[in-house]
């Protein structure tokens, strides 16, 4: 008999550490799979029968429209400023609170959290109210001919506002676990600050990195929020794919529509399984580090 079985509680199952029923349990895998279902599966199947309703050259005829083209040009450009932006803002954020102790930190953590609790519409708000022509900065903006609301600009710190959670969020638990032990080791033995980070922090939080940059690239491509209340919804300037999406439904151009919204669909469940794949191939390599 095994050590464990010798001290396990008489009368009670190894097999299983819960006591519910099996129809207790079959009834919350129904629930679950049936809530997944009805809110998840089935909305996102709807999304692609209604894109390729009218045939696959139909389909592909959607994205012939110059205003669709230029909505992803937009989207591709604004999400390649605003990711690396969040990168540079995450690792910062995550190494001083998780390697350093300073007044303020709590209040720090509140507000990476900020954008979690605030409406993204109410974000594109405080940027109008910034950046106006009626606002705080807007005559002195005007007047050295620097548009932000209603440009590229705007676009792009509405998309850092909502986003920028997504990397620190990632990296904050993984580093206050692994603590400062193998960073003071390469300070003592001569590395300087740059050389430790490059050295030791980066390589131990890469696939937290990771995480957070494919979580956060997609959000930053389906924001919608907050981008339409600094875009003006100015068609082939300033409208992003979710609102060339809105634009295209209330014209009643279903099928673009849907073909816009399945595009943006598709890059949702492709971050998922690479983010699935990165955790099945490299998961075992963290939970070792983490163990360490």
């Amino acid at each position: 008999m095994s050590a464990e079985a010798a001290t396990a509680p008489v009368g009670r199952s190894l097999a299983s550490p819960t006591t519910e029923s099996a129809g207790a349990k079959l009834l919350l895998i129904v629930l679950g799979l049936g809530f997944l279902a009805l809110f998840l599966v089935i909305p996102l199947f709807a999304v692609f029968a209604e894109a390729f309703r009218n045939g696959v050259a139909v389909y592909f005829e959607a994205f012939e429209d110059p205003d669709t083209q230029a909505a992803i040009r937009l989207t591709l450009l604004v999400a390649a400023i605003a990711v690396p932006l969040n990168i540079v803002f995450g690792l910062a954020a995550s190494w001083a609170i998780a390697k350093f102790e300073f007044r303020g930190k709590s209040f720090m953590l509140t507000l990476i959290d900020l954008p979690f609790s605030v409406s993204p519409v109410v974000s594109g708000m405080c940027y109008v109210i910034l950046f106006g022509a009626s606002g705080y900065f807007g005559p002195w903006l005007d007047k050295h001919g620097i548009q932000i609301i209603f440009a590229v600009p705007g676009l792009v710190l509405a998309t850092v506002f909502v986003t920028f959670p997504f990397v620190a969020r990632e990296l904050i638990p993984l580093m206050q676990e692994q603590g400062t032990s193998e960073e003071e080791a390469a300070l003592s033995l001569g590395a300087n600050g740059w050389r430790t980070f490059w050295s030791v922090t980066l390589p131990n939080v890469r696939w937290a990195l990771l995480y957070g940059v494919l979580l956060s690239n997609a959000r930053a491509m389906g924001e919608f929020g907050a981008v339409s209340v600094v875009s003006g919804h100015l068609r082939g300037l300033t409208n992003t794919l979710p609102l060339q999406v809105e634009i295209l439904y209330n014209d009643y151009n279903f099928v673009a529509a849907f073909a816009a919204a399945s595009l943006l669909a598709g890059l949702g469940l492709v971050t998922l399984v690479i983010k699935s794949l990165l955790e099945w191939r490299y998961g075992g390599e963290i939970s070792s580090k983490h163990r360490k």
